[in-house]
């Protein structure tokens, strides 16, 4: 708001002004009403709506567009030199430079993947080693000296069960070896109520006892076998 005083310390501060003008005369009304017009218009500036009186803070910095993709899925923790792909398992092939031919690649129930321009290759029961081998050579007709890397990205062929009185029962993939006793353990444990000396593994038709209290005591190890694609661990 414009005040008088601050529109008398205006004129008063001019020794010109003070001799030329009294307060009652037409001029000095006219200076009083610029002044304070010009007082109030700048006042309205500094307040104007939506002005932020604190000082600006630093943007966000930007998001690297690389971040908001989805990172590339993990390999499945496989030896490449003695895991034995099979069907239904997903591979990740992938080969510098070209990636036309890169990509995830499921393994059909007869054994084969398919390539772009490549069709179908036969690798079931290879090692994800071996079958770099067998890409590199089909991809020979279309690239020069191609560098091939595969990797099993999911295990689906191979698989166990667990039934009955374990923490968690249900399917597991067999990535690597794994005993009965790793297997219970992988589940969780035993139950309170589990009958420990008469577990038993259904493999087939065989029907293989397994006495847990033996194995964690140190006796009778020879029970602790590895278990096969298919094994049921019964747990009464």
């Amino acid at each position: 708001m414009c005040k008088i005083g601050d529109i008398g310390c205006a004129l008063d501060g001019s020794e010109s002004m003070r001799k030329s003008l009294s307060r009652s005369s037409p001029l000095y009304t006219a200076a009083f009403l610029f002044i304070c017009l010009s007082i109030a218009a700048a006042a309205g500036q500094n307040t104007a709506p939506g002005a932020n009186p604190m000082p600006a803070t630093n943007p966000a910095p930007a998001r690297n567009p690389s971040q908001a993709s989805e990172p590339p899925a993990a390999a499945a923790p496989v030896d490449s030199n003695s895991f034995k792909v099979g069907p239904a398992d997903v591979l990740n092939v992938r080969v510098w430079h070209e990636q036309e031919f890169s990509g995830a690649v499921s393994v059909h129930p007869d054994g084969k993947i398919t390539l772009p321009l490549v069709g179908d290759l036969a690798v079931g029961g290879m090692t994800p080693t071996q079958i770099e081998q067998v890409v590199a050579q089909a991809l020979t007709k279309y690239v020069v000296k191609p560098l091939v890397t595969v990797t099993v990205q999911e295990v689906l062929s191979k698989k166990y069960y667990l039934d009955g009185e374990v923490a968690h029962s249900g399917e597991y993939p067999l990535v690597a070896p794994t005993t009965v006793l790793e297997a219970i353990s992988k589940a969780g444990g035993l139950r309170d109520f589990a009958n420990e000396k008469k577990i038993y593994i259904l493999r087939g038709e065989k029907r293989i006892l397994f006495n847990y209290k033996d194995v964690i005591n140190g006796r009778r190890m020879d029970q602790n076998i590895a278990l096969e694609s298919g094994d049921h661990i019964i747990v009464p």
